[in-house]
């Protein structure tokens, strides 16, 4: 892998992993385009994912000291992780075999598309005042689950899964970033208890690279997306799926 492509994917994975628009769709599309094998990408990939963990210890840095200083917020926050913990470990390998390589990118972009509109429709026609609990919580841990299939947006199905429970707009998105805490530590660890039983060779300076660039761009990416779920102005976001889709279409039949 060029070093240029690691800084461009580490760029795209940045700025879409807390955009609404699935930052794993947009690794498969470019990873198809650039001609690299999903397959060889993996580590980076997934240290691409540790690199945006940095922008949220940073940005919410007191939110996360105040989990252990409250725990039944702490507690939210597991609750939140167990859906996806048990698709990952159980439905992995049958999503892999069904989503790998790119397969329904299309429909999948169209779906987080119209989840977009709906939660932006549901934000503006009802106030959102409630605070994150045990139910609203295991909610947004569905929303989360469902997104480990490419093409749909993880933290944008986990914010609009608050608008749907009426979660106050601010405590959703603090609440939406968190949760990705220990769902990228998780896969990290598999992946890399995985690389350490089969290693391949795997340059270090596209890695590290592409990992400083997803850190960078994902710090930017947070600091918008905050100011976007406060208005709930989510429909742009819809519209660069649509186009995205339309686009890939095109290439695709071309």
């Amino acid at each position: 892998m060029e070093i240029w492509q690691a800084i461009v994917l580490g760029l795209v994975q940045g700025f879409t992993e807390f955009l609404p628009v699935s930052s794993s769709g947009h690794l498969v599309l470019l990873q198809g385009w650039f001609g690299i094998n999903p397959e060889n990408s993996m580590f980076l990939t997934i240290m691409l994912h540790v690199g945006t963990l940095v922008p949220v210890c940073i940005v919410f840095f007191k939110d996360i000291l105040g989990l252990f200083k409250r725990p039944v917020n702490l507690l939210y926050l597991v609750i939140a992780s167990i859906p996806a913990a048990l698709v990952g470990f159980l439905l992995s390998d049958a999503i892999d075999a069904v989503f790998f390589g790119g397969r329904y990118l299309v429909p999948c972009f169209i779906f987080t598309a119209l989840v977009l509109l709906l939660a932006e429709l549901t934000a503006k026609s009802k106030p959102l005042y409630r605070d994150i609990n045990a139910a609203n919580a295991f909610g947004m841990g569905i929303a989360q689950a469902v997104a480990v299939i490419p093409g749909i947006s993880r933290s944008g199905s986990t914010i609009a899964a608050g608008c749907f429970c009426g979660v106050d707009r601010e405590k959703n998105a603090n609440f939406a970033f968190l949760m990705s805490l220990p769902v990228i530590l998780g896969s990290a660890l598999l992946e890399i208890v995985s690389f350490a039983q089969s290693p391949t060779n795997i340059e270090a300076l596209p890695v590290i690279l592409g990992v400083v660039a997803a850190a960078v761009s994902g710090y930017l990416a947070i600091k918008l997306m905050l100011r976007v779920v406060k208005k709930a102005n989510f429909k742009w976001f819809s519209l660069y799926l649509v186009i995205l889709s339309a686009v890939k279409l095109i290439i695709d039949v071309v």
